[in-house]
């Protein structure tokens, strides 16, 4: 039996293993590295473990240190959650090796099903369709470029041993497949240690479904049903439910039947995944075709939506098998109980997908029985450059789809992080989107139903409130401030007696003018003349809004409202050169805190529109810097393998005459 176990992974899945572990009286063992030593995950579990500094490398990816933490701490288990190790076979045989129980398949099945070739030709012989394309992995790059011309464009350059969208490159034409298979090699040689890529067909108006699927060492293999994945971004997931609106009794029946078959071939045991690209333009007929994708050997992201439906805890039926008892029911007595949608939330901006840093000032989501907000943050958690940016997992559940589309709007409208910028609003735009509502999901949502889509610009309610927000700061300050040594102090109070004032431009949108506020006191209240307005109006009270400012006077005011959640920034501030259409000397900056990559340029080069200058990765994701037009790269003021912030200047372009 598990009495204590050491949770191998951090945020919101290390969170959600110690749910279930005190609900059944199991000891739990958190490990963290410097950056996350007052998280909550730390502070939630029964012990907890300094593993190494904030690069995950030296922490949360380092056997040994984890090994030590279980052996130290007397655990005579390991979970590993996802990411990180889950799905690593060395780690896995390292824990059986130091008499650990590790919760998941066997070593063996792990290496087999992690290799993406590898699995493809075994299932293939199993019978399973698998998509066409080019699976020898141990083609360099000129031979897969060759390979391609049988595959046909356009195809999906593909990590061997990648997931999570890492590691993979879509290709619409043979020209700039070199490139991306150099990128895709960068990238998962530094995600996984593994540069193997392989080939595969792009298959028409896919629809991504998936099929959870439990073993046990009795060789019991059941399904519980299907989860369809089909919103996505860089090839990460946004959205997810169950069931899939695209699947009928028939469809459900062949696929659930054809993931049972991979995880029975294998000797599955535990929680997995079988992944499928259901081909969208098929599934009017009578037998949709369907392709074998991979299979996660691990717990996924997305499990929730599945024990909304089902009834069952899926980390709990981990715990059971990996302690040897059967799974206890059949699959006949797998029933779905309504329907489940669950969105992603990330710290990124929702129009670039650039991740975001900051802590979070204020984290506000409605409270219900048929909603369940699976989190790694709090408020006053700091969120850094070191990590992944999925921040948590928000699950609506209702009677139908219909109806849980309907609740999952209303509680994104009112959902709202202050402090990190994060994907709310796009997530928003999805769930009030009428090709969502109506179950017309593909791989390419975004770009089909969102083209262009930005977030709606913050209303004149909105500005006032940040702008009363910042007036109440303000006074605050300058009540605390002492000798004149604060900048507030220095401009002075809001009088009530009509004269003095303070002028300030606070701007939405970063690339924007701003609008221009003077605000001063009167008998009754601060007021505020907006812009060229010879009128001023009342300020109101600010209501769901917090003003992060720094020592220059600089900084943000965030408010939610109506119109979503906005972060204003207060000007005059540090900025720089817009890059996107330059018509002079412009400075290109780090879009966001991160390490350089790789420099491909230098002083004085002439560069083609479109070449990459600089790659930042940051959160494991590859950013590259282009030029936007033909142009001459006059400095270079970074190296590859340094540490930047946003903001920090990389490079300095002339485009041509």
């Amino acid at each position: 039996m598990v009495a204590r176990v050491l949770i191998a992974n951090r945020g919101e899945i290390a969170r959600r293993i110690e749910r279930t572990c005190r609900r059944l009286g199991i000891e739990t063992v958190a490990v963290h590295s410097d950056a996350d030593r007052d998280a909550p995950h730390v502070r939630e579990a029964d012990r907890a473990v300094r593993i190494g500094p904030a690069d995950a490398r030296s922490s949360y990816l380092d056997v040994d240190r984890l090994l030590s933490a279980a052996r130290d701490t007397g655990c005579d288990a390991v979970h590993p959650g996802y990411g990180f190790l889950a799905e690593n076979a060395p780690f896995a045989r390292a824990c059986v090796a130091a008499g650990l129980t590790f919760v998941g398949p066997s070593p063996e099945v792990i290496e087999l099903m992690g290799d993406k070739a590898a699995a493809k030709r075994r299932l293939a012989a199993a019978g399973i369709p698998v998509v066409p394309g080019e699976d020898d992995d141990n083609l360099d790059d000129d031979q897969l470029v060759a390979a391609a011309v049988d595959v046909g464009f356009p195809l999906l350059v593909k990590a061997v041993a990648g997931g999570g969208g890492k590691g993979m490159r879509t290709v619409h034409e043979a020209s700039a497949l070199p490139a991306a298979l150099a990128a895709a090699r960068r990238e998962a040689s530094a995600a996984f240690g593994d540069d193997r890529m392989i080939l595969e067909r792009l298959v028409t108006r896919p629809r991504h479904v998936e099929i959870q699927v439990f073993g046990d060492r009795h060789g019991h293999v059941v399904h519980l049903l299907e989860r369809e994945c089909s919103i996505q971004r860089r090839h990460q997931k946004l959205l997810e439910e169950a069931p899939s609106p695209a699947l009928g009794p028939q469809l459900r029946a062949r696929m659930g039947a054809a993931a049972v078959t991979a995880a029975a071939e294998v000797g599955y045991e535990g929680a997995g995944t079988v992944e499928f690209l259901l081909d969208g333009t098929t599934v009017d007929d009578p037998e949709p075709a369907f392709y074998f994708l991979e299979m996660n050997t691990r717990l996924q992201v997305e499990h929730p939506v599945t024990e909304a439906i089902t009834g069952l805890d899926l980390v709990e039926l981990q715990l059971r098998v990996a302690e040897g008892h059967p799974l206890g029911f059949t699959q006949d007595e797998v029933r779905a109980d309504g329907h489940a949608i669950e969105v992603r939330l990330y710290a990124e901006d929702p129009v670039t997908h650039l991740p975001q840093t900051g802590q979070v000032l204020a984290l506000e989501i409605p409270e219900a029985d048929d909603v369940r907000f699976d989190s790694g943050i709090v408020v006053g958690s700091v969120v850094s450059r070191h990590y992944d940016p999925m921040l948590a997992k928000l699950v609506v559940h209702g009677p139908d789809r219909d109806t849980a589309c309907r609740r999952l709007a209303e509680v994104l409208s009112d959902a709202s992080v202050r402090g990190v910028t994060t994907n709310l609003a796009l997530l928003s735009a999805i769930a009030d989107s009428p090709a969502f509502r109506r179950g017309e999901l593909t791989t390419s949502f975004l770009e089909d139903h969102l083209p262009g889509w930005v977030p709606p610009p913050a209303d004149d309610a909105v500005l006032s409130s940040a702008l009363a927000a910042l007036a109440g700061h303000h006074e605050q300050q300058r009540a605390l401030a002492s000798g004149g040594s604060s900048p507030w102090a220095r401009l002075g109070p809001l009088r009530p007696s009509g004269g003095g004032g303070w002028t300030v431009v606070l701007a939405d949108d970063p690339e924007g003018p701003g609008r221009k506020a003077v605000i001063r006191g009167s008998a009754t209240g601060p007021v505020v003349r907006l812009d060229d307005e010879i009128d001023e109006r009342p300020l109101p009270v600010a209501a769901r809004a917090e003003v992060d400012l720094d020592d220059d006077g600089g900084g943000s005011v965030w408010v939610h409202g109506a119109t979503g959640t906005h972060r204003f920034e207060l000007r005059p501030a540090t900025r720089w050169a817009d890059a996107s259409v330059p018509t002079g000397r412009a400075a290109f900056t780090a879009p966001m805190p991160g390490a350089v990559l790789a420099v491909e340029v230098e002083a004085g080069d002439h560069v083609a529109s479109g070449t990459t200058m600089v790659v930042v990765e940051a959160m494991k994701m590859e950013h590259p810097i282009v030029a936007p037009t033909d142009g001459t790269v006059l400095s270079v003021q970074v190296t590859a393998g340094q540490t930047v912030d946003a903001g920090t200047e990389l490079l300095t372009f002339e485009p041509d005459a």
